[in-house]
């Protein structure tokens, strides 16, 4: 079950309290699971207990987004807060220096997680940040009308349409290839996050100057991206070995945006190789 966990962070007026919601599985090394925008930690069930034999395994809930709480009023979601933010999470959860592995908007937190040396190996699947302008437009106009989609469909026809493989495809298939593997139970869910996150407007907005720069890791990082990708296109894969030169980049054949459902043994192996 679920756990809620308080800390303390650094803010412009001083230290606050807040709180993130996570799932823990597992033992052995440590292994930090961070999910895109609008999704939850939920994203992360088909690999979990695959990942949990191997290792500590922590699915969190980012600020604003599932059940975390967002951030304290004035604190803006951009990379310079959301990741000191996560790693004091991590510390009162006694989570040291973990492998980092993040979807999207998480897999561009776990590259940071990296470059602020907070992470023993970082693993991005289709990371954002990696995208020309018109790449971002078009991503952030999809996720626009995403979000539209599930505030404006009242809850019994979220119901409805979840139950057959063509209601989930209308549902889902923007962020995966084969969504008719998704099951009702998590495409409802799911939905209803993307409904519900509060953090949404402010972490896109942070979104519109996130451009990762380059810098040469000092721990291993894998950067993987499905063929199917319909949200942030395959081509920004080699973009992203282009910046980080001494990264593996490992092709997805078959996987859409939001990877794990789409491949849970591909993925699972590909992020146990790149924490090994």
């Amino acid at each position: 079950m679920a756990a809620r966990t308080a800390f303390t962070i650094d803010t412009p007026t001083g230290p606050r309290t807040t709180s993130l919601v996570y799932e823990r599985r597992g033992a052995g090394e440590p292994l930090l699971l961070l999910h895109g925008i609008g999704h939850h930690w939920q994203a992360w069930e088909p690999v979990l207990d695959v990942l949990a034999a191997e290792r500590d395994v922590i699915a969190v809930d980012l600020p604003g987004f599932g059940e975390s709480e967002g951030l304290p009023e004035g604190v803006p979601y951009d990379l310079s807060t959301v990741v000191p933010v996560l790693g004091a999470f991590c510390e009162a959860v006694g989570f040291a220096r973990p492998h980092v592995v993040g979807n999207s908007l998480g897999g561009l937190l776990a590259l940071e997680f990296g470059r602020a040396g907070l992470a023993r190996s970082v693993t991005a699947l289709s990371p954002a940040g990696f995208w020309s302008e018109a790449e971002r437009r078009y991503a952030f106009g999809t996720l626009r009308a995403m979000r539209g989609a599930a505030l404006s469909l009242p809850v019994p026809v979220i119901e409805r349409l979840s139950r057959t493989a063509p209601g989930r495809a209308v549902l889902t298939s923007t962020i995966y290839a084969r969504p008719g593997r998704r099951s009702p139970e998590a495409v409802v869910a799911e939905t209803l996050a993307l409904r519900g996150a509060t953090g949404f407007h402010q972490t896109l907005a942070a979104g519109r100057t996130a451009l990762f720069r380059e810098f040469v890791p000092s721990v291993p990082v894998t950067v993987a991206w499905g063929s199917r990708d319909r949200l942030l296109l395959r081509r920004q894969g080699i973009r992203a070995k282009q910046v980080l030169p001494g990264a593996r980049l490992v092709r997805l054949p078959g996987c859409g945006h939001v990877p794990m459902s789409d491949d849970p043994a591909l993925v699972a192996r590909v992020v146990l190789d790149g924490s090994r």
